[in-house]
Order: C-alpha cells, then structure tokens, then sequence
C-alpha cells in the first residue's frame, strides 16, 4: 500500500528552519560552495544545533502519539543541499530523535515547486527568497525569522497561534482598510457581511488540519480519562469589536473551535503573546512580528495587500 499524504497534517520544512545554520552559511558566503561542501563532509557526524522551528516541530511530531499507527503528522525536509551535503541534517535529525524520515534534496533549486507533490499544508523556511516564491505560486509558506528565544521543552503541550486577516483568511477586508485607513469604514463593511464567511487565507488548510488532530485528541481523551489534550490554537488579532463577529462566524462556518481568541483594537500583540506564550506565531505583517521575536518563534506569512509593495 502507497503511504498516503493527503489526509495527514503534512509539513514541508527547509534545514535552515529546523537547525542552526549560522556557522555552515558563513563557510558558504565568505568561502564558496566547494570549501561549504568540504567544511559539512568534515562535520558530518557533528549533530547541528536546534533552530528557531526546532520546538514547534518536535512538538508537533509528538502528536502522533494519538495513533501511532497511523500516525496524523508528517514532516518532510525540502533542502537546497545536495544529498551529499544534506548528510549532516539528517544525521543531526537522527541525533535529536525527530521522527522525520522523508526528505527531497534539490541541490540549489527551490524546493516550493514540490509542495503539491507531497500534500504539504505549509512549507517553512529561513529563506526570505524561497517563501516569497513558494507565496506568489499560491502556496502555503512561511520566513521563520531569526531569534533568541530557547525554548526549554519542558512540557507536552502545543500552543499554536494565528493572525486572523491574510494568514488564515484572504485579504479582502485587510484591503478595506489598507486603502482607507478608517477603522468605522472596515467595521461597517464587516458588519455588512457579518454572515458571509472569508474566503480562505493560505493557512487556512493548516487550521483545518490542525482541528482535525484536535479532534483525535478529543476522542482520545474520552476513551482514556488519563489523556491530556496538549495541542490549543489561538488567535491573535488587531481586531476588536464588532468586527471580531465575522471571524468567529467563519471560524464556524469552517468548523473549527480555537482555544483563545484575542481582539486586540491596536493593543500591541507582543503583550499578551508574552502571557500566552505560544510556541509558534503567524501574522502576515512584520511590523507585529519583530517584537514578538524577542520572546517566542515568529513566521511571516508574505500573502496579500498588507505585503504587495514588498514583492
């Protein structure tokens, strides 16, 4: 029987992404390909260092201990690396115990036109360039931006959370206000097509798969009174009321129930993501993104109004 992806939560994830990188890229720009080459065949054996999606990503492996038969996550690396090169990832992958054993080495080419190919719901990458292509093709991708959060692994639980407008849902009321500026005019407008669910954003899918492990959890737990559910989903958005009532409409209408929602009117995110501590955050604008990555993983979803000048 061929292992099937389409009905797993499927994680596309660049090297860059998952380890620390710092020391190899800087053989490769100060030095060249070849002595980058030589300097990870000489390392190969030496496990890199976790990088900022490392947390995120163990603990989302962790979640196939609901059915490890058939297990809901899949994690595949997409690497730049040859696979001579990429022996040191996957070694380093082994030597932290990640259950990930799929993985596509395109030495130098970029990885995004693989996505459909392998069902992925979301392709992360340090690589600015990579995700802006992988975006403009209409694919879900996020930057995993630099930071020096540690993150101690000292609990189960999976905290996951979400902008709202051009991450998870499109961009057609993010417009109304880009092109305005009038936050009654984007409240009016909302409270117009208060029943009319958002088209879907490119994480959209994502959500939805992470609601459909939320569910397993559910089941889990009645079936075993022992189980914790460990996985909650979050929204965190600029929003307040009345506009805050279309989203959970949509949310609704797409059957998903997040664990927290947050309607913030201008507060700044970084206060309550502080308190939340989420071990990874989604927002398709940086001007949010770079404080929060002071204090937690932060990825930047380059989708829609709110990033068109920067494409």
């Amino acid at each position: 029987m061929p292992y099937d992806l389409e009905n797993r939560l499927v994680i596309g994830l660049a090297s860059s992404a998952l380890f620390d990188l710092s020391e190899p890229d800087q053989v490769f720009r100060e030095q060249g390909e070849l002595a980058y080459r030589e300097f990870q065949r000489k390392h190969e054996r030496v496990p890199l260092s976790p990088g900022v999606a490392y947390p995120f990503i163990r603990r989302l492996l962790a979640l196939n201990e609901i059915r490890p038969d058939d297990p809901p996550v899949e994690v595949v690396l997409l690497s730049r690396n040859d696979p001579d090169t990429g022996m040191r990832v996957m070694h380093s992958i082994r030597h932290h115990g990640l259950a990930m054993t799929r993985a596509a080495f395109l030495q130098g080419r970029n990885p995004h036109r693989f996505i459909p190919a392998l069902s992925v719901s979301l392709f992360l990458s340090a690589n600015e360039a990579d995700v802006n292509q992988a975006t403009l093709a209409g694919y879900p991708a996020g930057q995993v931006l630099a930071s020096k959060h540690v993150d101690l692994l000292d609990d189960q639980e999976l905290r996951v959370a979400f902008d709202f407008d051009g991450v998870l849902a499109d961009d057609e009321s993010e417009t109304i206000f880009q092109e305005t500026g009038d936050i009654e005019q984007f409240h009016a407008h909302e409270q117009s097509k208060i029943d009319i669910p958002h088209g879907p954003g490119p994480l959209k899918v994502f959500v939805e798969k992470l609601s459909i492990i939320q569910k397993l959890e559910e089941q889990r737990a009645a079936e075993d009174p022992s189980y914790k559910p460990r996985l909650r989903i979050s929204i965190v958005t600029a929003r307040n009321a009345p506009s805050h009532e279309r989203v959970i409409n949509t949310m609704r209408s797409w059957g998903i129930t997040v664990n927290d929602a947050f309607f913030l009117g201008g507060v700044e995110k970084k206060r309550v993501l502080e308190v939340l501590a989420p071990h990874i955050f989604f927002d398709d604008q940086k001007k949010h993104l770079e404080p929060a990555t002071e204090i937690l993983p932060s990825v930047h979803i380059p989708f829609g109004v709110a990033n068109r000048a920067r494409q």
